[in-house]
């Protein structure tokens, strides 16, 4: 077993662990198997205790090495509650695995833990969000093995001797203790960040608490945007660049140099623009269309050649990949990549030489793309065009938007109809299309939310989707052909117990999905265009879409269920994705013909790390951004107690109906304000029935409430019923 690096040493201990013969063994015996000289048993410890710590492999009780999964043992994430017990998301995937108060073993949010599985089936759990079985699963969670004592945002309390701190994310569950001489200077009313340095007993009702110390003051809680901020440090996200990286950037040209030039296609004759939202900023896509033979179109997907300035290894690249993506918070974008690459010299700016990488595809009259290259490309931006003009060219016909940009108007009108050609072929093959409302706040110059609006999706926005829908989906198809290390967008096939969970709403409505094998996206996209403007279409839209699974980037290509496609990437943004930049990465190695020996080899672990690591940052962002929305929501609606509207429940829960008001605003109707009558939870069909009147509520009823309470602390909202 003598090899250069430890890499090779740990995959051949993995190896043999991992086949199915293996019988589990002790230190002795594996040191024998694997012919370990005397002189490298204690480098042989070293990885033992690694992949131990990184709970790869696991050790008895009788001191045997052996996969966690051999002896019931599952590695994952522990996700809290408030009320003490919690879930185990596992690190390969499959079903949450439920943990009760009593075997939380003093783990806290968002640990990385070791759980052993104890029952198949667990009872009834009120505090899951579907009112449903919790899962199929329960545990205990045996070990703890985050590496980094928990930090968190919460607002302090000084209390005599001593000082609380109240955790903002409610999943977190108990009071943090600080000691008088931790508490370095904060007050009450600040908010501010706590390192757990002492675990306690995370049960709300504890008299155990965890004791902590106070890294951070962040500021006063209600002063203006450290509301957002607290969200900042409690996802760890990085506002300021460190100081390597911007010296690094200093040496990024601001244009286009000459040698830069060399060697590429040259395409700045070619008509191009970029269709964007008005506020954007980072202009990473261009697009191209031409009639070609045959009336058929070449369609030209540009994106910005940003590899040619971030490399993997300097400084830049490092922290781009700590990143993993942009966060496009309610107030401020946490960039990716810092500003003179996002949107200077990497931003496809109007009239500006700039480098790129283009996917050129020929497309015949039915959507298919029957030719294709992807190449380095010289290009310049012919017009900067925002979605809302392109809207007023197509749809409106607006005759003095399409007088300032008549030159442009008859490609618009091209590509109009290449992209419904494209999107007709999507649905024909079972791709799903989800119409449902996401929020905009409108903020003033303060960060105090003045409007909230659902995102406008037109003409426009359409056919910029299908172009870089197509683009992806065919470099996704050429590489996975080239057997190359890639990394792929998937979204693997649903679980059919959880799309049975909501068949008795869909019943409800007078709607079927067949259920009985595998669940097809076909099945699901007549069901969403048989509720198409229906009053039921929004609540039955997202229930669907939380059953599916969530997309995420990985180094094998399974398919993406939701676009009904066999491949797919993202190829289109590597401004602020880190997973496109990594693909550009590879396309010029390709091309440069570089992928052979050492940087093909370790070319697939890296994709591996790049894959994993992209999904939980693209999910850390996620939540960030619906935090600080539904933080402006709440602001929003303080002003409105008293006030009445008509809204839809979106949700039936044991403890109440949540209700989604027309401006996407969502509140509880607890169950407790529920007074005309006594209500009985009917779980199975999402409602409940008045034991006296007979009255029922289920979801997706309109309904008539009054805002009751809005929680400054917990950014909710409780509304009461109007009869």
């Amino acid at each position: 077993m003598r090899y250069l690096d430890n890499k090779k040493r740990k995959q051949t201990i993995l190896k043999l662990i991992s086949d199915p013969s293996y019988v589990p063994m002790k230190r002795k015996e594996l040191i024998t198997i694997l012919r370990v000289p005397q002189e490298d048993q204690a480098q042989f410890d070293v990885i033992m205790e690694e992949l131990i710590n990184t709970n790869k492999i696991m050790q008895t009780k009788r001191g045997k090495y052996a996969l966690p999964e051999k002896a019931n043992m599952i590695s994952g994430t522990f996700r809290g509650s408030a009320r003490g017990f919690g879930f185990v998301v596992p690190d390969n995937g499959g079903a949450d695995i439920y943990i009760a108060p009593k075997d939380v073993n003093k783990a806290m949010h968002k640990d990385t833990v070791l759980c052993k599985v104890t029952s198949g089936t667990v009872e009834n759990v009120s505090g899951n969000v579907s009112g449903k079985l919790a899962g199929k699963l329960a545990g205990k969670i045996v070990k703890i093995t985050s590496k980094e004592n928990p930090l968190i945002v919460g607002k302090y309390t000084s209390i005599r001797k001593f000082g609380i701190v109240e955790p903002d994310d409610i999943k977190f569950g108990a009071e943090i203790y600080v000691k008088k001489q931790n508490e370095a200077g904060a007050k009450t009313g600040d908010k501010v960040m706590v390192e757990v340095i002492k675990r306690g007993d995370t049960h709300p009702h504890s008299d155990i608490k965890p004791e902590g110390v106070i890294k951070q003051i962040i500021g006063r809680d209600n002063d203006p945007g450290v509301d957002i901020l607290s969200v900042c440090y409690e996802y760890n996200l990085s506002l300021d660049f460190p100081d390597d990286v911007m010296t690094a950037v200093k040496r990024v040209p601001a244009t286009v140099r000459p040698a830069d030039k060399v060697g590429r296609l040259d395409l700045r004759d070619l008509q191009m623009v970029t269709i964007d939202g008005e506020d954007a900023k980072d202009l990473d896509d261009a697009v191209s269309l031409e009639k070609i033979d045959n009336g058929n179109f070449r369609l030209g997907v540009h994106i910005a050649d940003v590899t040619h300035y971030v490399k993997p290894t300097g400084a830049i690249g490092k922290e781009a990949f700590r990143r993993g993506t942009s966060v496009y918070l309610v107030d401020r974008v946490i960039p990716m990549l810092p500003h003179k690459l996002s949107n200077g010299i990497c931003s496809l700016n109007e009239g500006q030489d700039r480098l790129a990488l283009s996917c050129i595809m020929d497309i015949d009259q039915k959507g298919k793309v029957f030719s294709h290259e992807i190449v380095e490309t010289l290009i310049k931006v012919d017009r900067r065009m925002c979605y809302t003009d392109v809207k007023k060219i197509l749809e409106d016909k607006d005759k003095q938007t399409i007088e300032k940009y008549k030159e442009l108007v008859p490609m618009f009108e091209e590509m109009e109809g290449l992209a419904q050609i494209l999107r007709s072929k999507r649905n024909t093959r079972g791709a799903l299309d989800f119409d449902v409302d996401e929020s905009k706040v409108i903020l003033d110059e303060k960060g105090k939310p003045i409007d909230i609006k659902a995102y406008e999706r037109n003409v426009a926005t359409k056919l910029i989707e299908e172009f870089m829908l197509v683009a992806n989906e065919t470099v996704a198809e050429e590489y996975y052909f080239r057997e190359l290390p890639f990394v792929f967008r998937v979204h693997e096939d649903p679980d059919t117990s959880r799309i049975n969970d909501i068949m008795s709403v869909i019943s409800s409505f007078g709607h079927t999905l067949d259920t009985k094998q595998k669940v097809k996206p076909s099945e699901i996209q007549k069901l969403l265009l048989n509720v198409k403007s229906r009053p039921e279409e929004d609540i039955i839209s997202k229930l669907v879409l939380r059953s599916l699974k969530q997309a995420k980037y990985n180094h094998e290509c399974a398919g993406h269920f939701g676009l009904s496609a066999r491949f797919y990437c993202h190829f289109t943004s590597p401004i602020r994705r880190y997973p496109d930049l990594e693909i550009h990465r590879i396309i010029k190695y390709n091309i440069h013909g570089k992928l052979k020996g050492a940087k093909l080899k370790n070319l697939y672990q890296e994709v591996a790390e790049v894959s994993k690591h992209s999904s939980f940052m693209e999910r850390q962002a996620e939540l960030a951004e619906r935090e600080t929305i539904k933080i402006k929501k709440a602001e929003f609606m303080e002003d409105k107690v008293g006030q009445s509207f008509y809204g839809i429940i979106s949700g039936v829960t044991s403890w109440g109906l949540y209700i989604t008001l027309p401006n996407t605003v969502e509140g509880l109707l607890p169950l407790n304000n529920m007074y005309d009558d006594y209500y009985i939870f009917d779980e199975p069909n999402f409602r409940y029935v008045g034991e006296n009147l007979g009255k029922s509520y289920q979801i997706g009823q309109k309904v008539h409430v009054k805002v009751a309470r809005v929680d400054h602390d917990t950014h909710s909202i409780d509304f009461d019923l109007i009869d």
